[in-house]
C-alpha cells in the first residue's frame, strides 16, 4: 500500500499539482491584499471615505451597527461591499491568469517545431526498392 501511494503521490501530475495549488493560495494572498490594501481604499474614499467592505442594507428593523461585522451581529444585513471586493478580486485575477495563458502561448508558436526524425536503414532499403521498381515500369 506505501508504494502504490509513493507512486500516486509523487507522480509528476499530482506533485506539480500540489504545488501549483499551494502556490495558488499565496497569489491569491497578495491579489486580496492589493484589492483590500491598496484598491479598495481608493474606492472607498470615492464613495465617501468608509471602508468599502462595511457598505450593506440592513434586512431587520434590529440593526443599528455601522460595520458589517457588528451588524451581521444584530440581525440579518446584505453585505454588498464585501461581495464587491470579492468580484474585484476575481477580475484581477482572472486578468493576470489570462495574460500569463497569452504569453505562455505566445512563447509555444515561437518555438520552431522540431525536425522529423531520421529515416532507419531499413526505410531507406524499402525506398530505394520502392524506386527501384517504379523506374522498371
Amino acid at each position: 500500500m506505501w508504494q502504490e501511494f509513493k507512486a500516486f503521490a509523487f507522480k509528476g501530475n499530482a506533485f506539480d499539482l500540489a504545488v501549483g495549488i499551494i502556490i495558488g493560495v499565496a497569489f491569491g494572498k497578495i491579489v486580496d491584499g492589493i484589492v483590500n490594501l491598496l484598491i479598495m481604499p481608493i474606492v472607498g474614499a470615492l464613495f465617501g471615505g468608509l471602508n468599502f467592505d462595511n457598505y450593506f442594507l440592513a434586512l431587520s428593523s434590529n440593526v443599528t451597527a455601522t460595520s458589517l461585522v457588528e451588524a451581521q451581529k444584530q440581525g440579518a444585513v446584505f453585505g454588498y461591499g464585501a461581495f464587491i471586493t470579492i468580484v474585484i478580486n476575481f477580475l484581477i485575477i482572472a486578468f493576470i491568469l489570462f495574460q500569463l495563458v497569452k504569453v505562455s502561448n505566445r512563447m509555444k508558436k515561437s518555438e520552431p517545431p522540431a525536425p522529423p526524425p531520421a529515416a532507419s536503414t531499413s526505410e531507406v532499403l524499402l525506398a530505394e526498392i520502392r524506386d527501384a521498381l517504379t523506374k522498371k515500369k
